[in-house]
C-alpha cells in the first residue's frame, strides 16, 4: 500500500508539532515546579526572624518591660 506524499508530509508535520507541544508542556511544568519549590524554600528559611534550633536564644523576642 502506498501513501500519497502529501498525506505523508502532513502526518510527519502533525507528529512534529505534537512533539514540540509535549516538550513545551514538560518545560512549563518543570519551571512551575522549580518556582514553587523556590517559594517554599524561601518561606521556610525565613522563619520570621526567629531561630530555628531547639535551644532558646539569649535574646528575647520582644522588648521586656522595664523593672
Amino acid at each position: 500500500m502506498m501513501i500519497h506524499p502529501d498525506l505523508m508530509l502532513t502526518l510527519a508535520n502533525e507528529h512534529h508539532r505534537e512533539l514540540i507541544a509535549e516538550r513545551d508542556r514538560a518545560r512549563l511544568l518543570t519551571s512551575a515546579r522549580a518556582a514553587r519549590k523556590a517559594r517554599r524554600a524561601a518561606k521556610n528559611s525565613a522563619a520570621r526572624g526567629r531561630p530555628t534550633g531547639s535551644l532558646s536564644s539569649c535574646e528575647p523576642y520582644v522588648a521586656a518591660p522595664a523593672r
